[in-house]
């Protein structure tokens, strides 16, 4: 199954100049734990805007290139979401904007953190979803600083 990952804001603002709109400890701990052992799929960009790869999860890449470092490239994202959608492991997207637009219509599962903020100089947005096709699940609250966040998971309704 596709399941996607982010932190966003109030308007879906997901990252500027190449990197995170927000900084959370908690959710980077929470991040870490949910994708932990699963395969990651990000695109060339997020990848690059990592630190190296992501340990203890299988990293694949969306690229017209290969790519160095990478377990797997794709060269055809929609393909691999497409036959991916309902098998029983989890495949966590992890960005950036794109690859979530992309990979949106075939994810059973999101897991956002919903900062109550918003990022005026935003240049990366999570997709608009029908909020109504999914169940709403809290799985958490925190705060730093001035931020309040949720974490939510939003699991697609099944079609009847």
């Amino acid at each position: 199954m596709i399941s996607v990952i982010a932190c966003i804001g109030k308007n879906l603002e997901l990252g500027k100049n190449g990197g995170l709109c927000f900084r959370i400890p908690e959710d980077m701990r929470y991040f870490k734990e949910t994708t932990m052992g699963h395969k990651v799929v990000m695109g060339r960009k997020t990848w690059d805007s990592l630190p190296g790869k992501l340990p203890g999860r299988e990293n694949i890449v969306i690229s017209r290139h290969e790519v160095p470092g990478a377990d797997k490239v794709i060269h055809a994202p929609e393909e691999y979401f497409q036959e991916n959608a309902n098998t029983e492991e989890e495949i966590f997207v992890i960005g950036g904007g794109m690859v979530y637009f992309e990979a949106l219509p075939y994810a059973r599962n999101l897991y956002l953190t919903e900062v109550d903020a918003d990022v005026q100089d935003a240049d990366s947005y999570f997709p608009e979803f029908d909020r109504s096709l999914y169940e709403k699940q809290i799985m958490g609250e925190g705060r730093k600083d001035d931020l309040a966040y949720t974490f939510v998971k939003y699991v697609k309704k099944e079609v009847k």
